[in-house]
């Protein structure tokens, strides 16, 4: 186990894009052609979320893909498996729901690794992070979510940052990116638009299924107004495609029955200042981070700071 770790790339210890994925930006003028309009920032502070923001080509898709799926083929054989902070070959367990999940990818390959960086998710994100300033972005965690063809399990609804309260303040942003073109057919991602305000007594949401197979498990923690207001709406993203939802957005996605696999990405980046609120590693395979200390690091590394526009 140790020799074969020891034969793949940490590419944690990387703090830059290397240039794998897409050319570093090296311009400090050219970080302004990654800016959100103004609309759509408008849009994600009202409703929580936005969708059909164009982050990757085709080219660059298929690229990932390639490695994404020797991935899921190999499972724990894959090269560097033992780098990955969690891996679910079906989180489900249940055989005709398949839900591969995974965490941490972004250190044993170079294409994940600089997927993180991208800067047409990074620099968007600086707007999202916070409603009043834009922010310096770090890296959280990255995700991998696969469903495959005619059985591919749910993603069950709930807020993402349920799962998170081990940091604070809650800066913290979503960024979900397309693989596969995503439809009602396959396992769209769906949004309750508003549900970012959703709280109990001033925290998240209970996590209500930690397996992510009971779809509607949410709605025993919801009030009677929030029921009402549950009319979740479908991102039907393309390939290539982002949505960037807040920490609080009620979010999911059905199973996939048609003959297609929906396979997507995830970055979770945090706002720079972000702090551990736990004396436990935050991240599995990770050094811990003394509780009340900023998140920073070879493992939490800084992706865009908004002062790098005006850099000579």
């Amino acid at each position: 186990m140790e020799e074969k770790t020891a034969s793949v790339k940490d590419w944690s210890t990387v703090s830059v894009p290397s240039g794998g994925l897409f050319k570093p930006v090296e311009d400090a003028r050219s970080w302004s052609n990654f800016d959100l309009p103004a609309e759509r920032v408008k849009e994600f502070w009202e409703n929580g979320y936005i969708t059909n923001v164009p982050v990757l080509t085709p080219d660059q898709c298929d690229n990932i893909l390639t490695v994404y799926q020797e991935l899921v083929e190999k499972s724990n054989e894959f090269p560097g498996y033992e780098l990955l902070y969690e891996h679910h070959s079906n989180q489900s367990g249940d055989p005709d729901n398949v839900l591969m999940h995974c965490l941490g990818h972004w250190r044993f390959n170079q294409l994940f690794h600089d997927l993180v960086f991208l800067p047409e998710i990074a620099v968007p994100s600086s707007k999202l992070l916070h409603p009043a300033e834009d922010k310096s972005v770090r890296l959280w965690h990255d995700q991998l979510f696969a469903k495959p063809p005619r059985h591919g399990g749910v993603v069950a609804w709930h807020q993402d940052y349920s799962y998170w309260t081990r940091t604070k303040p809650m800066m913290h942003l979503t960024v979900h990116i397309a693989l596969d073109e995503q439809t009602l057919d396959n396992g769209a991602l769906h949004y309750v638009p508003g549900s970012h305000k959703w709280r109990k007594n001033g925290e998240p949401l209970p996590i209500t299924d930690l397996n992510f197979k009971d779809m509607e498990s949410i709605q025993t923690v919801l009030t009677e107004e929030e029921k009402a207001l549950f009319k979740p709406v479908p991102s039907l993203l393309k390939k290539g495609e982002a949505s960037f939802h807040h920490p609080l957005m009620v979010h999911g996605s059905y199973g996939n029955r048609s003959e297609c696999p929906r396979r997507a990405c995830v970055v979770n980046y945090i706002a720079d200042g972000v702090v551990s609120d736990s004396e436990d590693p935050l991240l599995q395979k990770t050094n811990p981070v003394p509780k009340g200390e900023k998140l920073n690091g070879q493992f939490y590394p800084l992706i865009y700071d908004p002062s790098w526009k005006q850099a000579n």
